[in-house]
């Protein structure tokens, strides 16, 4: 009998016991394997299904591909087929064994015959637990958990199915994966895993850019994203991939009590959106503390360091491979998180357009940036800052009434400038638009009339 919890999964015309079938008829068994048991066994959604067989890569693309309505075959040189049906993936590997060579960022992989060796080689006992998936009604399902896996759910346990220093050896990246889990389902590592990657960290060095970054981006968009953090520090894990996160650790002075840089930037973390690029803003946001800071009579500051912060992101981001725009987004996020503090002296209808075009698509997060912004205990001072930001939103919804604020172009285009002076494409029209822009944003909307005659102005104070 199938539970009800894995009906969905295993039940008559679903997928997996589509599959099963189709490799009972090869001479093969089909098994439900990893994130997809985990996931179903917690009653947590999860889009994708992994599978694991004794068949090898070839044999599983000629047994898939007539059921497939496509195939994914970037991951056959490790033994993993993607089968696509209904808009849905189904990973399909081959039992095996993935091992690191020393120096190698490629993992070197060695097929198996049996699962119980598959399973030993995963990275956790959580996600080292499978189900065989049953041909018909009248053939039981069969949960091989050989490492403890349902008890280590249970008691909410991440543990390394084999060794730790073994585990994280096969794969470094692992170590990271730890955190990431910690993260996402809020489970706590077990003391041989912490051990091990305060002692193996810098073996991360040898795990590519991009398999990092991927990483990253899950562990960050996670609902317990503090602990995980704080995880990545105090084993030294953070070192070696964001060596700006522990260096904001920054020595409490006796005499000017300054925060600790770091337990307030995992704390705005902690409050911001699940967002990838506000989450990231956060974590990037005061990076550039500790190379501003300075110490004067009236304390402790920082003067400019979200000029340095920026700089700092795109830096980082760059080698971390984060696309182009998302390292502009986010750094765009750290050099402008302190403008709203200005507010308090008062802004000109021209600096709330300014602010707008600086934020651009942005607005939004910059807003809850600089809100999350706040951990004081002070509730005064959280308040005052709340309040300041409702009344910059309520200027940039006043100024969107009246002009239109999201589209701050000027009334006419470059082609229409050339018309008007008889120019060719070139920098003299280029300059004119940014001339018109600024007009745009500096005293609101104006006619195409006074557009032109802003040219023929600006035609004649020029040499």
């Amino acid at each position: 009998m199938i539970p009800p919890r894995l009906q969905s999964l295993l039940a008559a015309g679903t997928p997996s016991r589509e599959l099963s079938e189709r490799f009972a008829d090869a001479g093969h068994r089909l098994y439900l394997v990893g994130g997809s048991v985990r996931d179903a066994l917690l009653d947590r959604p999860n889009a994708d299904l992994d599978f694991t067989t004794g068949a090898r890569p070839d044999e599983i693309e000629e047994i898939v591909g007539p059921w497939a309505t496509d195939l994914y075959l970037a991951g056959k040189t490790y033994g993993t087929i993607g089968a696509i049906r209904n808009g849905r993936v189904h990973e399909i590997t081959t039992f095996r064994s993935e091992i690191y060579r020393d120096e190698s960022r490629k993992p070197e992989v060695t097929y198996s015959d049996n699962i119980e060796e598959d399973l030993s080689r995963r990275d956790f006992t959580v996600n080292a637990m499978a189900i065989r998936v049953p041909v018909s009604d009248d053939d039981a399902p069969e949960m091989m958990d050989p490492f403890g896996g349902l008890i280590d759910l249970h008691a909410r346990l991440l543990r390394t199915p084999l060794d730790p220093e073994i585990s994280f050896g096969d794969d470094p990246l692992r170590m990271l994966r730890l955190f990431r889990f910690v993260s996402r389902l809020g489970f706590t590592p077990d003391d041989a895993a912490l051990d091990a990657v305060r002692n193996m960290h810098a073996r991360l060095e040898i795990v590519s850019a991009e398999r990092i970054k991927r990483e990253l981006d899950l562990l960050m968009i996670g609902d317990h994203v503090g602990p995980a953090l704080w995880g990545l520090v105090e084993t030294g894990l953070a070192e070696e991939f964001i060596p700006e996160l522990p260096a904001l650790a920054l020595q409490v002075d006796p005499v000017h009590h300054h925060k600790d840089v770091l337990a307030h930037s995992i704390a705005v973390v902690e409050k911001t959106s699940p967002r990838l690029e506000l989450r990231l803003a956060a974590l990037f946001h005061d990076i550039g503390k500790p190379d501003t800071r300075e110490f004067g009579p009236g304390g402790v500051s920082f003067h400019h360091h979200e000029v340095v912060g920026a700089r700092m992101t795109r830096r980082r981001m760059k080698a971390l491979r984060y696309s182009k725009k998302t390292t502009e987004d986010v750094s765009r996020l750290v050099f402008l998180h302190m403008r709203p503090h200005t507010f308090k002296m008062g802004w000109t209808d021209s600096a709330v357009r300014r602010y707008v075009r600086d934020a651009d698509d942005q607005l939004k997060d910059l807003n809850e940036l600089v809100r999350c912004d706040v951990t004081t205990r002070n509730k005064r001072r959280e308040r005052t800052i709340s309040r300041r930001i409702d009344e910059l939103e309520e200027r940039i919804a006043d100024l969107r009434e009246r002009e239109e604020l999201d589209a701050l172009r000027p009334p006419i285009d470059g082609n229409q400038v050339m018309e008007h002076l008889s120019l060719e494409p070139g920098r003299q029209v280029g300059e004119i638009m940014r001339m018109l822009y600024e007009r745009r944003v500096e005293d609101g909307p104006y006619s195409e009339e006074q557009a032109y005659e802003f040219i023929d102005e600006w035609m004649t104070d020029r040499p």
